[in-house]
């Protein structure tokens, strides 16, 4: 009967509307945070999943082995790889896609990859403006990895000791 009773007086009076203005407010006259995006950016970690990436070795070799974990793993199937056996035994992907508006940049992909080939950047501003360039082919992926490399190992030296 008590809780009913003070329900009732809360409701009458407004409590909950002079508390929700009282906060508005204090935050009125406080000082505002504004990034003026083109200008300026909000700093990032180095674990930020943007823009995918292929990577090379230091002598030019791809990294990728066409071992397919990251296709596998993948819950929005956006990867897709196709793969033949080189002279020499190892084998090598012919086509490596990935669907950027399928991707769900979980990371996992990453992940899974056993030679670090396949990395998520920190690039985030990037557009299509063509039906179909949301699919990054291997070439693309190469090219991101090979403009981006001195970042992304950065990155993956700042992440290594919670790897």
């Amino acid at each position: 009967m008590i809780r009913v009773l003070q329900d009732f007086v809360k409701s009458f009076l407004l409590i909950e509307l002079l508390k929700g203005m009282a906060l508005t407010g204090r935050k009125m006259f406080a000082p505002k945070i504004t990034l003026y995006f083109p200008e300026e950016t909000a700093p990032r970690s180095p674990r930020f999943r943007g823009l995918h990436a292929l990577r090379r070795y230091a002598n030019g070799e791809e990294r990728c082995i066409a071992c397919k974990l990251c296709e596998a793993v993948c819950p929005a199937l956006a990867i897709t790889i196709d793969s033949e056996q080189r002279e020499d035994g190892s084998r090598r992907t012919t086509r490596y896609d990935i669907d950027l508006f399928k991707c769900i940049y979980c990371g996992f992909c990453e992940e899974a990859c056993p030679v670090d080939a396949i990395v998520e950047t920190n690039i985030l501003e990037y557009h299509f403006e063509q039906r179909g360039e949301q699919i990054m082919t291997k070439g693309k992926l190469l090219a991101v990895g090979e403009q981006h490399e001195q970042q992304i190992a950065a990155n993956r030296l700042l992440d290594a000791p919670y790897r």
